[in-house]
């Protein structure tokens, strides 16, 4: 098929129509000259990607269990796997 697409611009937005910088916004603004920063930004919110590490990270491991185990705790509904590592954790802590 050698139909032709309409052409996509990019919508335009005029400068003219930015929002003037205020005294407080200047002041914590980033300064930069030729690339080289003179003055970080400060006072701005830089988070991260992503959840943020836990303190006790899981262990992903493969675990073959008897159907009837599985059955059990799948029957219980959402979250049957977070039950397993509980009730295995239970038996651990009773030694």
């Amino acid at each position: 098929m050698t139909a032709k697409l309409e052409e996509s611009a990019a919508a335009w937005v005029d400068p003219d129509d930015a929002p003037a910088w205020t005294d407080a916004m200047l002041d914590r603004a980033e300064l930069a000259e030729g690339g080289q920063v003179i003055r970080p930004a400060t006072g701005t919110v830089a988070r991260g990607r992503g959840r943020p590490p836990s303190e006790n990270p899981k262990t992903r491991l493969t675990i073959r269990l008897d159907a009837e185990i599985v059955r059990h705790f799948r029957a219980t509904g959402p979250g049957w796997q977070s039950r397993i590592n509980d009730a295995l954790k239970e038996l651990v802590r009773r030694g």
